[in-house]
């Protein structure tokens, strides 16, 4: 293994911290527009919706990155462990607060849940009307990573059993394609027919925005980086020496996509923005991973808290900037006002923290438990001797 490669794997990304710390900020600000706010976060958070691609591409490299360290080892892949990771880091959460969206309605941003089966199938994505559906309806994205976190392994698997090694790279490159073809498919038979309706913005979202089809780039573009860093180390290596240059370069491209995507409910941003959208940010997470890269070694203690509480936050910020607005009003702050927009983050911050003390970590600490009792069992099995 390159001296590049070992230190990649003891090195804390901090880099990946500062991302994350982004796609979650981004977030709050382009959501915060649904909101009474203060002009100027229009300007700032009209591109926010992309926060979301950045948590795609990271969510691709770094689950795609565990599995594909697991077969580079030799070791076979534990579908049990897998999803009892992912069950006890995103359910337990995710539960409490669609509890407190089903059965405490006022604290609802909008009217209008969605058939709560939805939400407990994560299939909410699929069909995801906003004319009658307004409140919680940013657990599409959740949708998209619970499904990628069921089919990814199964697929490794599969591949594996097939043999089909290095071949796997046309898989990767025929779903990227297929995503543009899904895509232009709908606007062509669903989207463009409805062009001059009222409701012209549910109806792309509907069909371009939300389901999964549409939306693997970011987590395709995640995978291809982990893979890449993990069978082919020159590969890394390269990106190493230009590490600095080529995040630069995935800036300039998002900078592109920003003129490619305003507005958003186009033809040109369903073909062509959110591929383009997902190489600029995996760009900036590959060249970010690297040692040579600026970021690599810089630590925060705000985007590393951010980034830690980045799950919860985009979890319950909708539910705590409702719920924040309407009882600060009554009590003088203006609601378009930055003092206001200043009070509901801090709030969904404590929000947040609280979510993180008493359901996640709980949930976390139950996870290890099962997990070191798994590992000790495998360990006591005894083992045959043949003779």
């Amino acid at each position: 293994m390159s001296a590049t490669s070992q230190t990649l794997e003891k090195h804390k990304l901090h880099g990946l911290d500062h991302l994350r710390a982004l796609a979650i900020t981004y977030v709050l600000l382009f959501h915060y527009q649904l909101f009474d706010h203060p002009d100027w976060v229009n300007s700032v958070g009209s591109f926010g919706w992309t926060g979301v691609d950045l948590f795609f591409v990271l969510s691709g490299f770094l689950i795609a990155g565990q599995l594909f360290n697991t077969i580079k080892k030799g070791n076979p892949i534990s579908l049990r462990e897998f999803f009892a990771k992912r069950f006890f880091r995103i359910i337990p959460p995710y539960l409490v607060i669609l509890f407190l969206y089903t059965f405490i309605p006022f604290l609802r941003e909008r009217e209008h849940l969605a058939a709560l089966w939805k939400y407990l199938t994560f299939t909410l994505n699929f069909g995801l009307d906003l004319k009658t559906t307004g409140t919680f309806t940013h657990a599409w994205s959740l949708c998209v990573e619970e499904q990628f976190y069921l089919i990814l392994p199964l697929s490794f698997l599969l591949l594996n059993y097939f043999k089909a090694g290095k071949k796997a790279v046309y898989i990767l490159a025929a779903l990227f394609i297929l995503g543009f073809f899904f895509r232009y498919a709908s606007w062509h038979y669903w989207v463009e027919p409805q062009s001059s309706s009222e409701h012209f913005g549910a109806i792309w979202t509907k069909f371009i925005y939300y389901p999964t089809y549409s939306r693997l780039d970011g987590l395709l573009v995640g995978v291809s980086i982990a893979g890449a860093y993990t069978f082919y180390p020159q590969v890394k290596e390269t990106i190493n020496r230009y590490s600095n240059i080529l995040m630069l370069l995935g800036l300039i491209i998002l900078i592109a996509a920003w003129f490619v995507c305003t507005p958003e409910d186009t033809f040109i941003t369903a073909i062509w923005g959110f591929p383009l959208i997902a190489l600029g940010y995996g760009i900036i997470v590959a060249a970010i991973v690297c040692p040579s890269n600026f970021f690599y070694k810089l630590k925060s203690a705000i985007t590393d808290q951010l980034a830690t509480l980045s799950y919860g936050l985009y979890l319950s910020h909708k539910l705590l900037i409702h719920l924040s607005q309407n009882l600060l009003y009554k009590v003088g702050i203006e609601k378009n006002s930055n003092l206001m927009m200043a009070c509901c983050f801090d709030i969904a911050i404590v929000g947040a923290l609280f979510l993180r003390f008493t359901v996640e970590k709980p949930s976390l600490k139950i996870r290890d438990k099962i997990l070191q009792k798994w590992k000790q069992d495998k360990l006591s099995e005894p083992v045959a001797v043949s003779i």
